[in-house]
């Protein structure tokens, strides 16, 4: 028998085995499920507790991860927008910079076609003078022609004038004398002596240089022939044309004359100034009285001559000054097209980078926003999470939320 004592009246009464066995049970079925009660009720608060402060946690990062990938997002588009805008402006200053080159190219050429224009205007202006003065001087060639064509049409008895004016003096002091008359008024810078220098070997009889701001433009070697009609032997005046022609050579002179009064019949020599260049040269032979005529003749054509070369060389140097300014007008064109260029190739590799750039920003900008959706997914699931999920494929804590729930329902039925 056993004795048990009431715990409200202290009364103790005995039972047998069978009774206490069934009491004890009773009691230690009670505490067990207060027990299991109390415990279960503790595990939800915790597992709640812990399932909220994942939560919090969870919808804490996701918002500083969603608030810091729109930061990045919004930067990212910022820098997007900023190239975009770099690469407007750099556009636009380069469209800029090429228009104002090619205006400053374009004025260029257009001044210098217009200078080119200009010179082939003076160019022209000169040729159309040149000609007129050409013309002019042939006009002075046929007077003066014409004038001593009347001087030796005034001297028909030429034999027997010469034989009274040049007896009793040489032909040498006869020309002598007709250049020093007129040299101070005609010739004052001229030069004309004896040629005493036999160095060479041969000397002719006079040279005679003339000047021009200090430049010889013209030289002649002269040779005087004179014989009488005694003379035994005859000599003819082309006897003397090689000698002549090397005397010239030698002293530098330009043109040679033979001032002659051989071959006095002879109606050539007799008619005037006889051109015989086709023997020698610039050679001619003149009577004595067409000596001051031939220097006058010569001096006069080779002045317009020194003209016309002065003239040649200015366009001469004109038409180089133009081919040197094309010269460097292509070259200009072929730099500046090379520049241009090169300047337009680094400006597509530049907006060629800049686009890479945008891409890659792109590629950032599409896996920040496919990481925000999987945040957002992740935030899914968190909220979706449940019991009945947790304890799908845990048999002890399912068994326990099942006699939890046993509980509770016997709990209400009571």
């Amino acid at each position: 028998m056993k004795e048990l004592k009431c715990p409200k009246c202290g009364s103790v009464f005995a039972v047998d085995d069978a009774d206490y066995a069934m009491i004890v049970n009773q009691v230690r079925t009670s505490e067990f499920h207060n027990e299991l009660t109390t415990r279960t009720n503790e595990l939800l608060r915790q597992r709640q507790t812990e399932i909220q402060t994942e939560k919090m946690k969870v919808a804490h990062d996701y918002e500083k991860r969603i608030s810091d990938q729109e930061l990045r997002i919004s930067q990212l588009n910022g820098m997007i927008a900023k190239l975009n805008g770099t690469i407007e402006n750099s556009k636009a200053q380069q469209q800029m910079a090429v228009m104002a080159e090619r205006e400053k190219l374009s004025t260029e050429i257009n001044k210098q076609q217009s200078h080119i224009a200009t010179l082939q205007n003076q160019i022209n202006t000169s040729n159309d003078a040149a000609k007129l003065r050409e013309n002019q001087l042939k006009e002075s060639y046929e007077s003066q022609l014409k004038l001593m064509q009347e001087q030796l049409d005034s001297a028909k008895n030429f034999k027997a004038r010469l034989s009274t004016k040049m007896v009793g003096e040489s032909l040498e002091i006869h020309c002598s004398t007709e250049f020093n008359r007129v040299r101070t008024t005609m010739f004052p810078n001229a030069y004309f002596e004896k040629d005493n220098d036999a160095r060479l070997g041969s000397k002719g009889d006079f040279i005679f240089r003339d000047f021009v701001d200090g430049i010889e433009y013209i030289s002649i070697m002269f040779e005087m022939k004179n014989e009488n009609d005694e003379t035994a032997t005859k000599h003819r005046n082309e006897d003397f044309f090689q000698k002549l022609d090397r005397d010239r050579n030698e002293k530098g002179c330009e043109y040679a004359v033979l001032v002659s009064l051989l071959e006095a019949d002879n109606e050539l020599y007799n008619g005037g100034i006889v051109d015989v260049s086709y023997r020698y040269p610039k050679m001619f032979v003149v009577r004595p009285q067409f000596f001051m005529p031939i220097i006058s003749l010569l001096s006069q054509a080779s002045r317009k001559s020194l003209e016309y070369k002065q003239q040649i060389a200015i366009m001469q140097q004109q038409n180089v000054d133009v081919t040197n300014f094309e010269t460097q007008l292509n070259d200009f064109k072929e730099k500046f097209g090379r520049n241009y260029r090169l300047a337009a190739e680094k400006f597509q590799k530049a907006v060629d980078e800049i686009d890479k750039s945008i891409v890659h920003l792109q590629k950032i900008r599409e896996a920040l926003i496919g990481s925000v959706d999987n945040l957002r997914l992740a935030n899914n699931k968190a909220e979706d999470l449940t019991i009945k999920k947790l304890v799908r494929k845990n048999p002890t804590m399912k068994a326990k939320f099942e006699a939890l729930q046993t509980i509770e329902s016997l709990e209400s039925d009571e």
